[in-house]
């Protein structure tokens, strides 16, 4: 709740009033309350409207997504005639004090860098090795445990739950906006539309799952995950965390099992060699870390998601025409499936059964 005396000290600084005459809420609806703030100024007295955005449902769940209504309110009011004029957009710290983040056009991360090598460099180097060495193996082990570390932190949210799997579907970083991002001519529309169409009936089977919502990353792909000591070390350290805290799992586990996919296939007709074995032994070991068998049974949006991104020719151009159709084959046979199993990962790459 924010606190009156710090909404006074606020417009004493920021809009020079003199003293706030008036504090109180005049009504709560759908999307959070509204407070009338009346002050007295040195131009005379002036009446203002102070809102908050209610911090669950409508994609209003995290700070950060109520920060961006309040943004997009400030930067566009004033831009309609005859709408009601935004001042400011305020931010209240954890002690009640209030500052303006309003007024920037663009805004900036500033974070630490991290050292290492990328685990991109490993899968590569997958290609030329048909079994794992025992760096490697320690490798998966490490990401499995440290993935069924995190997942057991888990949290009652209905509304995070859903929003994750309807995320997965419709956000613009994920499967519908990768879709929008392919050039003319790499799938069909109509292609396009029917795995967005059989993800949309996923999202219904897995409305009922709410008690799977944990911890996550959210974007655990292995640009992401970075080894210590210039790759020979298991220590790792992680960047990008995204699209919130809570969610599914699957995701985590998708956005790094979808690579021993789509890297064997760079090299090979199927998943073979140390993929194969990555594959297997990441899922032996992570089903070890999280005693999770569930998961087998709501992987398949994840892993259409997943795939419509390594398919992508912006994201990677030089993968060849017959990679790209058999990573397309993965997405249609996996949404067909009831429950994932991965000791079929080539008969999903063959052609799709529909």
């Amino acid at each position: 709740m924010i606190e009156q005396d710090a909404v006074e000290e606020y417009l004493k600084r920021s809009l020079k009033a003199v003293r706030l005459l008036d504090f109180y809420p005049l009504g709560a609806g759908v999307h959070g309350t509204g407070f009338l703030v009346n002050v007295e100024t040195e131009e005379g007295k002036k009446a203002y409207v102070l809102k908050d955005l209610t911090p669950h449902d409508l994609g209003h769940d995290y700070p950060s997504d109520r920060a961006g209504v309040c943004l997009l309110a400030l930067d566009e009011y004033n831009n309609l005639p005859n709408h009601a004029r935004a001042i400011d957009v305020l931010a209240v710290s954890n002690n009640g004090s209030i500052r303006s983040i309003g007024g920037g056009n663009e805004y900036y991360l500033l974070m630490e860098k991290a050292e290492g090598r990328d685990y991109f460099k490993d899968l590569a180097g997958f290609s030329h090795k048909e079994r794992l060495d025992d760096l490697d193996v320690k490798k998966i082990k490490a990401m499995a445990s440290y993935l069924g570390l995190i997942h057991a932190e888990k949290r009652d949210s209905r509304s995070l739950y859903w929003r994750k799997i309807r995320d997965i579907i419709g956000h613009g970083e994920c499967l519908m906006g990768v879709f929008d991002l392919y050039p003319d001519g790499t799938l069909s529309y109509e292609e396009m539309a029917e795995i967005e169409k059989s993800c949309i009936d996923w999202r219904a089977r897995l409305k009922s799952m709410t008690h799977r919502l944990s911890q996550i990353h959210g974007d655990f792909h292995p640009g992401n995950i970075w080894f210590k000591a210039d790759g020979r070390d298991t220590d790792f350290v992680l960047l990008d965390r995204s699209r919130g805290a809570w969610g599914e799992p699957a995701d985590d586990i998708t956005a790094l099992a979808i690579n021993y996919i789509f890297f064997s296939l760079r090299y090979h007709v199927n998943v073979t060699g140390a993929y194969l074995e990555g594959i297997n032994l990441f899922f032996e070991e992570y089903i070890k870390a999280s005693k999770d068998r569930e998961l087998f049974e709501v992987l398949a949006p994840f892993f259409a998601f997943r795939g419509a991104v390594v398919a992508n020719p912006l994201f990677y151009p030089d993968l060849s025409l017959e990679a790209r159709s058999r990573i397309f084959n993965f997405v249609k046979n996996v949404l067909l499936t009831d429950k994932f199993e991965v000791d079929k990962v080539n008969d999903y790459i063959a052609s799709p059964k529909i």
